[in-house]
């Protein structure tokens, strides 16, 4: 099961690792190390919750699909409108830094995630596997 989604994650293409690994996992998950300043339990279960349904696809699929976009629609547009929206709160200069890096970052990959779950919604249900 492991090795079917390894080999579904490296079919996915260069740049879509390298987002994946070095960018979008990272990011998301940095959001536990603020908890404690104001509103970061609310952000880091936003962040964090967006990913968490797609380990569990995961498995089931075993591989990447265009479903694991869904999780992220669910949990990262509220996610970046409250980070947009909401005035900001007495926070450190790391804590603000880390919020805009956060919120570019998910808002590149819900522009990736539009486009995939349109897909997934109009029937490509494939796993991304090596051809």
């Amino acid at each position: 099961m492991i090795g079917n989604v390894w080999e579904s994650f490296r079919a996915l293409g260069l740049a879509t690792q390298l987002w994946v690994t070095l960018v979008l996992v990272p990011v998301n998950l940095a959001s536990a190390w603020f908890i404690g300043q104001p509103g970061a339990a609310v952000i880091a279960a936003l962040a964090i919750g967006g990913m968490i349904p797609n380990l569990v696809l995961l498995l089931i699929e075993r591989g990447f699909s265009k479903a694991m976009a869904l999780s992220h629609l669910v949990f990262w547009i509220p996610l970046v409108a409250l980070i947009a929206l909401a005035p900001e709160p007495q926070i450190t200069a790391p804590y603000a830094a880390y919020l805009r890096l956060l919120l570019a970052v998910n808002l590149i990959s819900l522009a990736f995630d539009a486009t995939d779950a349109i897909a997934w919604w109009r029937g490509d249900r494939a796993i991304a596997r090596r051809r």
